[in-house]
């Protein structure tokens, strides 16, 4: 039986109301302001969006100015867009340190602190939000046993969330039918632990990665092994990296694979041969990410992380600043890479052709930054801290990312690129501006470490999983714990939100798959 709280008593009552009381106070807007003037400007292009327009001040608020653009651009109700604003204090330097996110109104945001007067003109720079919404998960839709050990990695196809592929400490990997809950194919061939699992963008292949220094290549539709493992390696792989669909020359993709053995080697994927190895660094290869403009990011247990020309398979630059291993990278732009063509429309363009023009042109939109393509790293270490990082303008970081206690164990970017969630040993999950690395917010809940998060496509929510055996949903709006899903019987290492944002998949010590929907 469920344990049922007491009422609140007389002083409870008392302290929520004066608090709701002064929630109330700070948000209103008070009379007699006047109007102020508002120019909004396109952040990727710079363009302005028509002339300055006069806005009374008390009804300034975001969702207002939303409704203002999507009239200036002329959008029907039916194809209104969700815009995120930002206010830069020098535009002639357009310097992202400047920036700051309007959160609720323009008083409380910009006239209220003293940042400027009703008097002056405000620039605001807008970028679009994902046009769709992603509901909550908030049951699990099925618990698919087979495995025999614990489960390492999940990962759903990039096209949808039907199918979705598991790594597990019992030699194999699984593929599953997310649909009907049952296990479609069973990947045999490596002979220790399956660490990593990664589909390639077009979902034609999979990639698994193994204790047994072994990269295999499967065939998702059939269960097969397709051809020769890609041997090389003398210790265990510690992650994947396919070569990003626009990028890649047409029918011979690429592979990068990370290793303990301190090397990562790129291998094509049609001939089984290693085109490269990258050697340089003096500890294990900790994560590998193949960046969208040909550029490779690794990091490293001898606390650096490396940049690499992917085509000559040069040294760029080394980035030094942790004081202890770098466990994690993640790329601004990973989850468009991952999806490639595929949207949240589900149309696929016909030609070969087609969908590597949609594949670059989903890049472009998401890495342009005031008409620059730019891709922002971030980087998390057992030194407690997290740095972001912009490799293509400089090899100093833009931001240190203080706050954690405890080692820092992965970091993801949002799929719009604006937000940053930070995974803990402290049993906390941190969000931070991907702009200027400012911090937002600690979501507190978990009572263990916190293994790994993940960012609904929509960058509207954030799923983690723990040692605590619980999943939990945070709103990242209110950064608030939207959803509390127990439901796995010990810890949870791995977890997965669907590209289509239907599905979130977990796996862990206790060997089951757990599917979670709305």
């Amino acid at each position: 039986m469920a344990t049922t709280l007491p009422p609140p008593n007389n002083r409870q009552r008392a302290t929520i109301a004066e608090k709701a009381q002064a929630q109330q106070d700070a948000q209103s807007i008070p009379n007699g302001l006047g109007s102020i003037r508002v120019q909004f400007v396109d952040q990727a292009t710079g363009k302005s969006a028509g002339a300055p327009v006069s806005v009374p001040v008390a009804d300034a608020t975001v969702k207002n100015l939303e409704l203002l653009l999507n009239t200036l651009q002329r959008n029907d109700d039916s194809e209104r867009i969700p815009y995120r604003f930002t206010y830069i204090s020098d535009t002639s330097k357009a310097d992202d340190k400047n920036a700051l996110d309007i959160a609720d109104d323009l008083y409380h945001s910009l006239l209220k602190p003293g940042l400027k007067t009703t008097e002056e003109l405000i620039s605001l720079q807008y970028t679009p939000q994902a046009i769709f919404r992603v509901r909550a998960v908030s049951r699990c839709a099925s618990s698919i046993p087979g495995h025999g050990e614990a489960i390492l990695s999940t990962a759903f196809s990039p096209a949808s969330s039907s199918r979705l592929a598991t790594g597990s400490g019992d030699s194999t990997a699984r593929i599953f039918d997310c649909e009907t809950g049952t296990p479609m194919h069973i990947l045999k061939g490596h002979t220790s632990w399956v660490l990593v699992v990664s589909w390639s963008p077009d979902e034609s292949l999979l990639a698994t990665g193994s204790m047994d220094n072994n990269v295999r290549l499967w065939d998702p539709r059939t269960g097969e092994i397709s051809g020769q493992p890609l041997k090389g390696h003398s210790k265990w792989i510690t992650s994947l990296a396919w070569e990003p669909y626009h990028s890649q020359a047409p029918d011979h993709p690429r592979i990068a694979s990370s290793s303990k053995d301190a090397t990562v080697r790129i291998f094509d994927v049609v001939s089984r041969r290693i085109e490269t190895v990258l050697s340089g660094h003096k500890g294990s290869v900790s994560c590998v990410r193949w960046g969208g403009t040909g550029i490779i990011y690794t990091s490293s247990h001898d606390k650096t992380i490396k940049i690499w020309d992917a085509q000559k398979g040069t040294l760029i630059h080394t980035l030094s600043a942790h004081a202890h291993w770098v466990n994690h990278l993640a790329l601004s732009t990973d989850f468009v890479l991952r999806t490639a063509f595929h949207d949240h429309t589900g149309t696929i363009p016909p030609t070969q052709e087609g969908k590597i023009n949609k594949a670059k042109e989903r890049f472009e939109k998401a890495a342009t930054i005031n008409n620059n393509i730019v891709e922002r790293l971030v980087s998390a270490s057992d030194d407690f801290t997290m740095y972001l990082w912009e490799p293509s303008k400089s090899t100093k970081p833009v931001a240190r990312l203080l706050g954690h206690q405890k080692q820092v164990n992965h970091v993801t970017f949002t799929p719009d690129g604006l937000r940053i969630a930070s995974s803990g040993w402290d049993n906390h999950v941190k969000l931070w501006n991907a702009r200027d690395g400012a911090f937002i917010a600690t979501l507190r809940g978990h009572v263990g470490p916190v293994y790994m998060s993940c960012f609904s496509p929509d960058s509207r929510l954030l799923v983690s999983g723990s040692k605590d055996t619980t999943l939990k949903v945070w709103d990242i709006r209110t950064n608030k714990l939207k959803e509390d899903l127990p439901g796995h019987q010990d810890e949870v290492f791995a977890v997965d939100w669907s590209a289509d944002g239907g599905k979130v998949a977990s796996g862990g010590k206790d060997k089951a798959v757990r599917i979670w929907r709305h």
